[in-house]
């Protein structure tokens, strides 16, 4: 998505810092929310536990009636859930983001409230390390915006409310402003939004306590042409950002300052083998919580990408592994790294992988498990 120019909100925050990784027992099993994608009763959340031992999804609980939940989001005490909630998805009518109450470890949610997204092609949800911030990414519309938590969970009607404008060089899929994602950084300070419309990623203050955005400055970072970033993540050691790129098939490192947010572009490698030929767009990147490894979605090709991390942040490609699945959509890692779920979304899948510690390659750890559209994983640990 392209943005040629977006006001930024600034969160301004104390630091909050990164959790520490830890040996993991499996005294208790993780619980996984999977989206389904799709209208009506179809759509929906459904829970299941994971046994990582065996690296084996079990059905728990399908919570109904949630419309096209493309994205889910899970406040970091594993309280509540927020869910995209849209009857009619990418239509005229603005979208709602939902919230819900996780009834302890049972996989059913009960619901709290729903408020508007005031946009279209609502595709991205993110909650702050105190959980007092909900943030959101309108694709259709090019849009961002922010929530309050209330005490119950429930959300608050917008508190910001950022149009992004401009465009790019792809008459297709560039014409105007496409937020793809809304990504708080690791301190807690600042929040960035990669835009495949305008080819930029948009830089954002975060008050948490209050949920109020403000412009950081700079107030965008470009990106190459015609790249089309979609999604972003940062390194467990909070100095690096990657971003994937959907049009060109590629992943590209930034330099992160945690003082300013200020970000500097130094490498982009490409998700896909050097002959391929076919029509494919990347989807999402994921990097295990031990920073060696990272691993990103390609659509078309239907695979995954596999990448070794060095000292300064460079990727060298490991392996690209066939998703099992058609279209994936979107990965989750166990917070050991022993384990990476893949959701082929239009190929009604989720395949469970086992990583390589030593190598970071993927190994299938049996039959996916057949799910209805799934959009988006949340692995609670």
């Amino acid at each position: 998505m392209a943005i040629g120019y977006v006001s930024q909100l600034t969160f301004v925050i104390a630091g909050v810092t990164l959790m520490a990784q830890h040996d993991v027992t499996f005294a208790e099993e993780p619980l996984v929310f999977i989206s389904s994608f799709a209208s009506g009763e179809q759509g929906a959340i459904q829970a299941f536990t994971l046994n990582e031992k065996a690296g084996v999804l079990k059905p728990l609980h399908r919570t109904e009636g949630v419309e096209n939940p493309f994205f889910i989001a899970v406040s970091p005490d594993h309280r509540f859930l927020y869910s995209i909630y849209a009857p009619t998805f990418g239509g005229t009518e603005h979208e709602q983001v939902a919230a819900f109450r996780l009834a302890g470890r049972s996989g059913k949610l009960s619901p709290l409230n729903r408020q508007s997204t005031a946009g279209t092609a609502s595709c991205y949800l993110d909650v702050d390390a105190t959980g007092r911030t909900v943030l959101l990414a309108n694709y259709l519309t090019g849009s961002v915006a922010s929530y309050s938590v209330q005490s119950d969970g429930s959300l608050s009607k917008q508190v910001s409310f950022v149009q992004h404008h401009g465009s790019s060089i792809d008459a297709a899929r560039q014409k105007e402003p496409h937020a793809h994602c809304f990504v708080i950084s690791p301190n807690n300070r600042f929040a960035y939004s990669a835009d495949l419309g305008i080819d930029q990623i948009v830089c954002y203050v975060l008050d948490p306590a209050t949920a109020k955005l403000t412009a950081n400055q700079p107030s965008f970072v470009p990106t190459r042409p015609g790249g089309g970033p979609r999604h972003l993540t940062f390194h467990p050691n909070g100095k690096f950002m990657y971003v994937i790129n959907e049009l060109k098939n590629s992943v590209t490192l930034f330099d992160f300052v945690p003082d300013s947010g200020l970000l500097t572009q130094r490498q982009t490698i490409s998700t896909l083998p050097a002959d391929f030929a076919g029509i494919s767009h990347t989807a999402d990147l994921k990097i295990t919580p031990d920073g060696k490894y990272l691993y990103g979605t390609n659509r078309g090709h239907d695979s995954i990408a596999a990448y070794r991390i060095a000292d300064d942040g460079t990727l060298s490609l490991i392996e690209i592994k066939a998703s099992l699945g058609k279209g994936p959509q979107n990965l989750a890692i166990s917070k050991a790294g022993t384990l990476l779920l893949c959701a082929n979304m239009p190929g009604n899948t989720v395949a469970v992988f086992r990583i390589n510690a030593d190598t970071g390659m993927l190994t299938s750890a049996g039959e996916p498990v057949e799910i209805p559209g799934p959009s988006c994983i949340r692995i609670l640990e």
